[in-house]
């Protein structure tokens, strides 16, 4: 019963917050035309990056997520975003034009992520390899040394994806609090009351990384786990 206590607990640390992300996106999906007389959330951010001098960045629509793509050069966003005149639209759109900017300026946090995410995304197909073959390096070798090399391996392989979610959290938590809520707050673009729900919708687009950052450490720590044993 005791673990079965901290597995629930561990359980909703990890879930809960991305409950709460999609909670508060589609709380503040309606009035879905509350800001139709200014513009959709795909106008947002294009206005936006034209007052920054961004103008060499992109305003894509797309069904891979919300997110900035410093390669291309794109702000993405979903259609909901991208087409919609919501306060969830218009307030992710200056989420990821936060990101556009940080990139703009080089900022040394937003930097290292990128050069890290190269890293962590070989490390996670390393991970999976070595993973999904330790049983069977096991069975071959019948040597149980052999099975924990392979594993260990992977585990060290998916630390470097753990490292990328958690530098991520500052970097979003900028994008969200250092850039885009001082533009919707100075530049007068929302309606008069909306800023502290805009404020909610900011930190959920921030904590999605949380609840990433939670699971990566989950699934490290149930690798340590089968090690250990």
């Amino acid at each position: 019963m005791f673990w079965i206590v901290i597995l629930l607990i561990i359980a909703t640390c990890v879930f809960l917050p991305g409950l709460w992300v999609k909670h508060v996106m589609e709380k503040y999906r309606q009035p879905a035309d509350r800001y139709r007389k200014q513009g959709s959330g795909g106008e947002l951010a294009r206005h936006l990056l034209d007052s920054f001098g961004l103008g060499n960045v992109e305003v894509e629509e797309t069904s891979a997520g919300d997110h900035y793509d410093p390669v291309s050069k794109a702000v993405r966003l979903t259609p909901d975003n991208y087409s919609g005149y919501s306060l969830t639209a218009v307030t992710v759109a200056a989420h990821e034009v936060g990101h556009a900017i940080q990139d703009s300026r080089g900022e040394s946090l937003f930097l290292a992520r990128q050069k890290l995410v190269k890293t962590a995304m070989v490390g996670e197909r390393i991970a999976g390899m070595m993973l999904v073959a330790a049983p069977l390096v096991l069975m071959l070798t019948r040597m149980p040394q052999a099975g924990a090399i392979t594993i260990m391996i992977g585990i060290v392989s998916m630390a470097l994806s753990t490292m990328v979610h958690l530098l991520t959290l500052p970097v979003e938590f900028d994008a969200s609090y250092g850039k885009a809520l001082p533009i919707l707050q100075k530049g007068g673009y929302l309606h008069d009351g909306d800023l502290e729900h805009a404020e909610k919708i900011l930190k959920a687009a921030a904590l999605t990384y949380v609840a990433a950052s939670l699971t990566s450490l989950l699934n490290l720590g149930r690798w340590v786990a089968v090690l250990r044993r």
